[in-house]
């Protein structure tokens, strides 16, 4: 590509293909921007050449996308600043065509009050990397006890409400936080596990574990809190979203309760539709994820669950720890990983494995995740955001630590062969990366 310009100003996208999953656009054409905003994005654009006043960035062929939309992600700021930072997961995001990411609330100090939703945001633009959003916590301090001033959160910009990665177990105060929400239209995530049913679990419960001498975490953890929350919502008429869904049982689950009119959504990571507990090998830490691998039949039924749709989202599920929390026997280290550059090309996989097609994939971690979360993003259409992404999706590379830019590099997928490269990342009309900025 030719062309680059870090100065928003009139600037043309030419010999593209364009791929919209919003519009369902998938044509050779062009996209014109002008500062901050998408001005024409169209087949035939410019074929008559660009005017001279205007900047071209000759795409050479490549796609040209929104850039992706990361509904899941965890940073270390503030609170654990050696693990993550706000300006290093920016650098991982455009690295990996994520140009919009929301952040969980389980930072020190926790996102549940206004001054703490404003610091993220005021963070954020200072780095100018990815656009960041954050969930508020559902409970106060996240201990499951009182839920937060969820319509004052929101009024100051937290998009949703999650406990993130702890589980709110109390029925009483799911039911609470549930019809609190439904007064003002707002969405409760929950991170489907029973803790009784986890105490000291590090993998999926069954064969593997036991030849492996490792406690195992059963399906049932997962499933369990699926089927009560379903219960809660179906009373109260609340919104209730599950992430990082990782069973087959869950999946038919909240297929059932989506056809009975439950107002439910959810979303999985790459992890749980590209690997299966076989990936922890010899105590391989870096696949020690919450929730753990599962098995072959639960990888297969959440594909199966992507391609029929009772799976509406996609998200990285990005969660860095520091070498030392991982460099420890398996039931010692942190469970997590990164997945911020790998989002794009692990799901990829289900288009070049004939699961899905490009729009319908690219959808997964696109338009239908800002959708989800009322997030201006995820389009390519006149007055949208100039958020874009230039990929090559068949180009092939080998998640290494010297490739990620990532604080943190314990990704699951590290040493996998992966096909599908960023090639240029554009925020606001702004180039933020391109092929071959190092880490």
């Amino acid at each position: 590509m030719t062309g680059r310009d870090d100065t928003p100003g009139m600037i043309a996208y030419t010999n593209a293909r364009l791929i919209d999953p919003a519009s369902g656009l998938d044509a050779r054409g062009a996209v014109l921007t002008e500062g901050e905003t998408i001005v024409e994005a169209q087949p035939g654009l410019f074929e008559n050449g660009v005017p001279q006043n205007v900047k071209n960035v000759d795409c050479l062929g490549a796609c040209l996308a929104p850039g992706l939309v990361d509904i899941r992600m965890h940073t270390g700021e503030p609170g654990e600043e050696h693990k993550e930072t706000l300006a290093t997961a920016g650098r991982a995001a455009v690295a990996g065509g994520v140009t919009t990411m929301v952040c969980l609330p389980n930072t020190e100090p926790v996102i549940d009050d206004m001054s703490t939703v404003e610091f993220v945001a005021r963070r954020a633009r200072k780095h100018g990397l990815a656009k960041v959003y954050c969930y508020g916590a559902i409970s106060r301090g996240l201990a499951g006890k009182q839920i937060t001033e969820m319509g004052m959160l929101a009024e100051a910009g937290a998009v949703a409400f999650t406990d993130g990665i702890k589980a709110l177990v109390d029925a009483q105060i799911m039911s609470r936080a549930l019809s609190y929400a439904s007064t003002f239209d707002l969405l409760i995530v929950q991170h489907a596990e029973e803790p009784s049913l986890t105490v000291d679990g590090v993998m999926n419960a069954g064969e593997t574990a036991t030849r492996l001498g490792l406690a195992g975490i059963p399906v049932e953890a997962e499933v369990i809190m699926v089927e009560r929350d379903i219960r809660l919502a179906d009373m109260t008429g609340g919104r209730i979203h599950f992430a990082h869904i990782s069973t087959a049982a869950t999946i038919e689950v909240i297929r059932q309760a989506r056809a009975r009119g439950v107002k439910v959504t959810c979303d999985t990571a790459p992890p749980y539709f590209a690997l299966n507990e076989l990936a922890i090998g010899d105590y391989r830490t870096f696949a020690k994820l919450a929730p753990p691998l599962r098995a072959e039949s639960d990888r297969q039924a959440v594909v199966a669950g992507l391609v029929d749709g009772t799976i509406d989202v996609v998200a990285s599920d990005h969660l860095p720890q520091d070498e030392e929390a991982k460099r420890l026997p398996f039931s010692e280290a942190a469970f997590g990983g990164t997945g911020l550059e790998t989002l794009l090309p692990v799901t990829l996989e289900l288009v070049h494995n004939g699961h899905l097609d490009l729009l319908t994939a690219l959808g997964l971690i696109t338009s239908k995740p800002a959708k989800l979360l009322g997030l201006r993003a995820g389009r390519l259409e006149s007055g949208a955001p100039a958020d874009l992404m230039i990929f090559n999706p068949d180009k092939g590379w080998k998640v290494t630590d010297d490739k990620l830019h990532s604080k943190s590099k314990n990704s699951p997928f590290d040493g996998r062969p992966v096909q599908g490269q960023v090639l240029r990342t554009v925020i606001d009309g702004r180039s933020v990366f391109e092929l071959g900025d190092k880490p």
